[in-house]
């Protein structure tokens, strides 16, 4: 390991190490996560929207697959050698031990509440995920909670809605990817409605982000759907529509 090679205490100085180290390489990594919406929205990094990060959360095309794997040890990164032997062909897991932190990496698909495929969306331009993609990542988890609100709040505060703008939150996209799984459509649909309810007691710009939610909603109830999205609506939630992501146990922690 290079001398200066170890991870940074703040995780988003860290993680525009890693995005530099990543470039250098030419390794494609895309951050996800609050950490990508911090780096992407500088709503994200003042009052009142501004928090506290943990773990780091990434993107990247199989192609970077071995990119990877050589990069964060590097970077002064322990590998999750089991998980990623056992795993490693869709998803990747390294440890900074020294700050207790886990770096998540996903390769071609993004699946934690529900699944997006991402296997044309990791050429754009900057260390983090599309607007598109950092919205999505955020609205289909099904345990939402304040935190993700807030960093949904600064995404929308920060980019507009439109189409053929990489620097904007595509309503069409999002549209098709609701279209084509009605279980992700349902949590979509909750989460709007939580972050509603959640702006009421934030100091923001208010207008704005109804403003934006409703030109997605729209976007998305416009959509037409498949056969097979109209006939999972019908069962409804008589049967769970979501997942509840599995916990990765770090190297570092006891067994309970």
């Amino acid at each position: 390991m290079a001398q200066g090679s170890r991870p940074l205490p703040d995780p988003i100085a860290e993680a525009e190490r890693v995005a530099l180290a990543a470039k250098r390489a030419g390794v494609g990594i895309r951050l996800l996560g609050g950490a990508g919406i911090n780096l992407h929205s500088p709503s994200a990094g003042k009052p009142p929207l501004k928090r506290k990060y943990g773990d780091l959360d990434y993107a990247i095309a199989k192609r970077d697959r071995q990119g990877v794997l050589k990069l964060f040890p590097a970077l002064g990164y322990e590998a999750n050698e089991r998980f990623n032997l056992m795993q490693g062909d869709r998803r990747l897991y390294f440890f900074d031990a020294t700050h207790g932190r886990q770096v998540d990496i996903f390769i071609d698909w993004f699946k934690m509440s529900h699944v997006i495929d991402l296997r044309d969306r990791l050429d754009c331009e900057g260390p983090c995920a599309s607007p598109s993609d950092l919205l999505l990542s955020k609205l289909q988890i099904f345990e939402v909670n304040q935190k993700d609100l807030v960093d949904l709040t600064a995404l929308l505060l920060d980019h507009k809605v439109a189409t053929n703008d990489d620097d904007a939150i595509d309503p069409q996209y999002v549209a098709r990817v609701a279209a084509a799984d009605w279980g992700m459509y349902r949590t979509l649909q909750q989460n709007v409605q939580k972050l509603r309810q959640a702006i009421e007691e934030l100091d923001v710009d208010r207008d704005v982000v109804r403003g934006r939610l409703d030109e997605i909603w729209k976007a998305v109830e416009a959509q037409p759907k498949s056969l097979k999205w109209k006939v999972r609506a019908q069962v409804g939630e008589r049967m769970p529509w979501y997942e509840l992501p599995e916990e990765v146990r770090s190297p570092y922690q006891p067994d309970v």
